[in-house]
């Protein structure tokens, strides 16, 4: 059969095109890909067997396997524990927290070195408080006082945004009564003299004669300032640090107003609810929370006790 030579092109590209068809052209990148799939599939379980003949001499059962080693501890802590020069006596650090985690890599740290430097035994609270509600500073302290165990028998009520910068400072055990670490005369904001926050040391007894601190205190403020009535009423002098000369300079305050604001609205009659005189017999021990202790969380090798609070108001008692 005879084609002009203008047909002679067309046939060629039809052909063309028959060989580059779409339908063909889908299976064989389909079939390219198994191909590929296969070649994956056989390099792995060749490689995982490799493995594995390796583990199997090592094999051992679940019961004949040695247990995990416990975290080592520091020099410091080794010497707390064998050292009788450290004392018996050990301190509570509580820290009323939320959402303040920048300054806790910050604090927990330096004040681990604070403390092993005045050989000081110490264990580490971080009282979380995950609900939805405003902060109770005083409530935490509670739970704090409550969770702190028997192996303590003192504690600090202790800010997270407040540094020692003066290794003078008094930490040890208060057996004559409260000390007040950041007097008003050393504190770089409040200097008034009724003010006892910031850090402030007493003996488990003592918090206790003073029935703990009120639960009725949401948001930020004047939970303090009640708590020294309690200190009053319960007949306990007050002590302060005498001779530290560095004045205001004393503390490193670690808060940024601009980054973290306050949270200090009085919402509806909360103001009159809130006065200091009014409920002077709350309990600590009528704080109602929800405990979850969660993983043990290690900070630069340091064992912290981080219990999560959900607050839920105060028990009638």
């Amino acid at each position: 059969m005879m084609y002009s030579s203008r047909r002679k092109p067309v046939l060629y590209f039809k052909e063309e095109r028959r060989f580059l068809s779409g339908k063909c052209t889908v299976y064989k990148l389909f079939g390219l890909c198994m191909v590929l799939v296969l070649v994956s599939l056989l390099w792995l379980q060749l490689s995982c067997s490799g493995d594995f003949s390796a583990v199997a001499h090592n094999e051992r059962p679940l019961s004949q396997q040695q247990p995990p080693p416990p975290p080592c501890l520091s020099d410091s802590q080794l010497s707390a524990i064998d050292d009788s020069t450290w004392g018996p006596h050990k301190l509570a650090l509580i820290i009323p927290f939320r959402e303040r985690f920048e300054e806790l890599l910050v604090f927990v740290p330096f004040m681990h070195t604070f403390l092993n430097k005045k050989k000081i035994r110490h264990k580490i609270f971080v009282i979380n408080q995950v609900d939805h509600y405003r902060f109770n500073r005083a409530s935490l302290i509670n739970v704090g006082y409550l969770e702190s165990g028997n192996d303590t028998d003192y504690l600090a009520m202790h800010d997270v945004d407040l540094l020692p910068m003066n290794e003078a400072l008094d930490y040890g055990f208060p057996e004559d009564g409260p000390f007040h670490v950041a007097s008003p005369e050393l504190h770089p904001l409040y200097h008034y003299k009724t003010y006892v926050g910031g850090i402030l040391l007493l003996t488990k007894k003592h918090y206790f004669m003073c029935n703990g601190m009120s639960n009725r205190f949401w948001g930020w403020g004047r939970e303090d300032d009640e708590f020294y009535r309690r200190l009053r009423k319960a007949e306990l002098q007050l002590f302060r640090p005498s001779g530290i000369t560095t004045g205001y300079k004393t503390f490193t305050h670690i808060h940024d107003p601009a980054w973290r604001k306050r949270d200090q609205k009085r919402v509806a009659s909360q103001k009159q609810n809130q006065t200091v005189a009014k409920h002077m017999s709350a309990s600590c021990v009528a704080v109602f929370y929800i405990f979850s202790p969660g993983k043990q969380l290690f900070m630069f090798g340091i064992l912290l006790a981080r219990p999560h609070q959900s607050l839920k108001g105060e028990l009638k008692i």
